[in-house]
């Protein structure tokens, strides 16, 4: 048995640390307790507690010119119908990663393609979901009868529990879309359902585009109905209102250090996030900015929306351009610069909500050296 006999980090010399050294006896105490389904805990200590978070996920990207060729070579080999959803699934390059199907820590990603006239068939589940359309035209999605359309970076909720599908008119384009959804999370919470609905897609019961009409002016109608769901009721996000609402930012007020511009995708009834239990983010870098470190609790999946740059993440440094995806681990330092001359737009979406309802969301920023972290060799 591998027990904890001696401290491994100076700081666990202190009194309040396991420091324990082996002994015959204990050896055998450690014997008798295993053969009852337990353990001395000071064996373990440490190592379940450490000083502070030590992510199993390691920064990783996915290059869209090469992921883009093999989700449209999917289309060919598998129909949605056949697949339920037609996904490339993108695995964190460790360990964890590939044993959870996680992107990140609790959250799951993947790209999506579709061909104009197809549609994923209707269904829902307990995992929340959420989508960035990365081209194309025509597409749209049905979420418990309500239809919208969809258009190139924009934003959209699939919440959790809502029947929903997705499709792209006859006369559209060739559509593609990055998922991100709380799968890891909600089969940890072993609280994960699935249902399929019993026709292949949804009737609309709505005006097409009814909720993003009504609630995405930023201006609340007096006449709407009761919206009693924990969820926004804009539901998609139109990348158009989202640039111009961070040019608008951006001439009244001084650049973060670390992120340049950032809005939230929020829930106008509350200001709070869109979803209980994943956030998003529109960020823009402005010409040839150079960001500070910091790093955070929560993970952070990124799709460049426009522009190109690297991100610091942990020492290592990823080059992206348009599309790509990269993620960022929990309480890593990270830091963005903007190689171009033109702005730079990053979505990100995340686990913070989860982070904030549990009061264990931290922040730090790295201080000497000008806020900026070294690369490693």
């Amino acid at each position: 048995m591998a027990t904890q006999t001696e401290a491994t980090d100076p700081r666990d010399l202190q009194l309040g640390r396991s420091n324990v050294t082996d002994t015959p006896e204990l050896e055998a105490f450690y014997k008798e307790l295993s053969g009852h389904n337990s353990d001395a805990f000071w064996n373990r200590a440490n190592a379940i507690e450490p000083w502070e978070p030590e992510s199993r996920y390691r920064p990783t990207i996915w290059r869209y010119a090469t992921m883009r060729e093999l989700c449209v070579r999917a289309i060919d080999l598998v129909s949605p119908e056949k697949a339920g959803r037609r996904v490339v699934t993108l695995l964190n390059d460790s360990e964890v990663g590939r044993a959870s199907t996680a992107v990140c820590g609790w959250l799951f990603s993947g790209l999506q393609a579709m061909k104009p006239g197809e549609i994923t068939p209707a269904h829902r589940h307990t995992a929340s979901a959420h989508r960035f359309i990365m081209e194309g035209g025509g597409a749209y999605t049905v979420v418990d009868g309500h239809k919208i359309t969809l258009g190139k970076h924009d934003y959209v909720l699939t919440p959790n529990g809502t029947w929903h599908d997705h499709g792209v008119s006859a006369d559209g384009e060739l559509s593609i879309w990055q998922d991100g959804l709380d799968i890891p999370l909600m089969n940890c919470l072993e609280a994960n359902f699935y249902a399929v609905y019993d026709e292949p897609a949804q009737t609309a019961t709505f005006p097409t585009n009814d909720l993003p009409f009504s609630y995405g002016s930023g201006l609340l109608p007096e006449t709407r109905a009761a919206w009693d769901r924990p969820y926004s009721p804009v539901m998609v996000y139109r990348w158009e209102e989202t640039q111009d609402a961070l040019g608008k930012l951006a001439r009244v007020n001084a650049p973060c250090p670390h992120d340049g511009y950032m809005l939230r995708y929020s829930n106008p009834l509350t200001g709070g996030w869109a979803m209980k239990t994943m956030g998003a983010n529109m960020q823009m870098l402005p010409s040839m900015f150079r960001g500070t470190a910091h790093r955070h609790t929560g993970n952070v999946v990124y799709n460049v929306a426009q522009g190109r740059g690297y991100s610091n993440i942990g020492g290592q440094r990823i080059d992206w351009e348009e599309h790509d995806i990269f993620c960022v681990p929990a309480w890593m330092w990270h830091e963005h610069v903007n190689l171009g001359g033109d702005e730079a737009y990053l979505f990100s979406f995340n686990d913070f909500p989860v982070m904030e309802a549990l009061g264990v969301r931290i922040t730090e920023a790295l201080e000497g050296n000008d806020g900026r972290q070294a690369l490693q060799a």
